[in-house]
């Protein structure tokens, strides 16, 4: 059987470096999508789909992460690790107070991953960018959403300390030996 492992947390809580170090150790990892989301949509001449369609935004990401897991599903490997789960969809719908139809958590619930690291929110390594434009506060406030999401679907949430992205890649490893 595959393990699937979600790392999710806030923004600029090092979930991407964290994957590109498992990556670099050979691990089969699915990328971040939204980026790929925001800058397709940015070509198309909308600079900020997740503000100005939530909805839209939200209905691409959940069809993207869901073939992610669909994909992940036919790859021959034990452990398969996701920069961010279906489950961070509607953790965000909720976080900006929009309502969003009931397949999000139906569909969270078909598709299941055997463990979850959430990083915490880490000011000192906080940066915000063009496609990241919420500030450390906002970053909290993502964090508790994502946590109460996920904790409202069941899962067993475990904590990544700060410390260097080899020794945060290190705990997440020796978790789930």
């Amino acid at each position: 059987m595959q393990n699937k492992i979600v790392i999710t947390g806030g923004p600029g809580t090092g979930k991407s470096t964290v994957i590109e170090e498992l990556n670099n150790r050979n691990f089969l990892c699915m990328s971040e999508i939204s980026r790929e989301v925001i800058l397709n949509a940015r070509a198309d001449g909308i600079e900020q789909l997740f503000l100005k369609k939530p909805l839209l935004f939200s209905e691409l990401l959940l069809e993207g992460r869901i073939n992610q897991y669909i994909e992940a599903e036919k790859k021959n490997t034990d452990v398969v690790f996701f920069d961010r789960g279906i489950p961070d969809v509607h953790a965000y719908m909720n976080y900006i107070s929009i309502d969003y139809p009931k397949t999000y958590v139906n569909k969270s619930n078909l598709y299941r991953y055997n463990y979850i690291f959430l990083m915490p929110p880490w000011e000192e390594i906080y940066i915000s960018d063009n496609e990241r434009y919420e500030n450390f506060e906002q970053a909290l406030a993502i964090h508790n959403h994502l946590e109460r999401t996920y904790k409202n679907l069941n899962y067993p949430i475990i904590e990544v300390p700060t410390g260097t992205v080899e020794e945060r890649a290190d705990f997440i490893l020796k978790c789930i030996k």
